[in-house]
């Protein structure tokens, strides 16, 4: 697609007047870019009200810049829209977001001079889904790991894989709670019996490091279906990860339903351990690109015994819920919500990936 076809599509609301308020918030992964047109909720429920809001496939598109010209083109211009907080996986290096996992690279300065935006500010992607946790309503999730007692005030796990791994920590707070920005993702995967100790060792040959992303993401399922492959003495046919998870759905590739299977084992005792390290009696929340489609396979595999296998630590992951939630809007959602409580001088951040700049100028 390109600029000029994108007429073809219509925002997920009616066209109003903007608000005096209104800005825009973006959430931008590897497959998609989530763009919203938010104002303050009058009500204070929760930190933002979404007045328009559409969902882009990044690999349509030039650039971020031209995803949200064309969002801004199909506004009311009765308001110029100065101020932005895009969420987006990686870290600000001078002009540029950077990551591997987007699809082009991203100029903060492009986006300010294109769109006239006054202040930009930059955090990260799962900062963002983590702080937006917080207007959840039980409706919104599917209990994975239901605890055994009431829910606790404490920590608050937020991971998931997609293009990439994921993680945040929200901890509560007054008068805002604070989000931890992590790089769990890169810690060194650990298998956790004699098959994966296999598959780690195939994964090195290829690799001097092999992380948990490297499995837990879309493309580290299409790493363990190869891998699984290479063990079983047979030539990969599947070449996409939606080709590996849907083969694995439709059990019509045994080593695809294998590579699912162990993706399961893997995320469950990944979590545990961060459940462990950030100590989060507050529950844990599943996000990502991939869950949600493979929800019913997760909630059968052997994620809940892996999640639970911590020896002496089973009692404390116990008292821990684990839920699923939808991406949607939340990535919008937690960035708007973030750079509301930077504009109020009450910064929500404890140091992050993309949040270093804060706000640019």
């Amino acid at each position: 697609m390109t600029v000029a076809q994108s007429s073809n599509h219509s925002l997920e609301a009616r066209r109003l007047p903007l608000p005096s308020g209104a800005f825009l918030a973006a959430d931008v992964g590897g497959t998609h870019a989530r763009i919203g047109l938010v104002s303050r909720d009058p009500d204070g429920t929760r930190p933002v009200t979404v007045l328009q809001y559409h969902r882009y496939a990044c690999a349509d598109w030039p650039s971020l810049t031209a995803v949200l010209q064309d969002f801004v083109g199909q506004l009311d211009h009765s308001v110029h829209v100065s101020r932005c907080a895009v969420a987006s996986a990686g870290y600000v290096l001078g002009d540029a977001i950077v990551n591997d996992n987007l699809p082009w690279p991203v100029s903060i300065r492009d986006i300010r001079d294109s769109l006239g935006i006054e202040q930009l500010a930059v955090v990260n992607d799962f900062e963002a889904v983590a702080y937006a946790t917080q207007f959840l309503s039980q409706a919104d999730t599917t209990a994975v790991i239901e605890s055994e007692a009431p829910p606790a005030d404490g920590p608050v796990l937020v991971m998931g894989p997609g293009t990439g791994l994921g993680s945040a920590v929200l901890l509560p707070g007054k008068p805002h709670a604070t989000v931890l920005a992590t790089e769990a993702g890169q810690i060194a995967l650990a298998p956790g019996n004699e098959r994966e100790i296999e598959i780690l060792r195939t994964l090195s040959r290829d690799r001097a490091y092999v992380s948990f992303e490297h499995a837990l993401s879309g493309p580290g399922l299409l790493n363990l279906y190869r891998a699984l492959c290479t063990l079983r003495g047979q030539a990969p046919v599947l070449t996409l990860p939606s080709q590996v998870t849907q083969s694995a759905l439709e059990r019509s590739d045994e080593a695809a339903v294998e590579a699912l299977d162990v993706f399961c084992g893997l995320l469950g005792s990944f979590v545990g351990d961060l459940c462990l390290l950030y100590g989060a009696r507050g529950g844990v929340f599943l996000a990502g690109g991939i869950l949600p489609q493979i929800r019913e396979a997760l909630l059968a595999s052997s994620f809940r015994q892996r999640f639970f296998n911590k020896g002496v630590m089973r009692a404390f992951l116990q008292q821990v819920p684990v839920r699923l939630m939808e991406h949607g809007q939340h990535g919008v959602i937690g960035a708007a919500g973030l750079f509301l409580d930077l504009q109020d001088g009450s910064s929500a951040f404890a140091g992050s990936r993309a949040g270093e700049s804060a706000v640019t100028r």
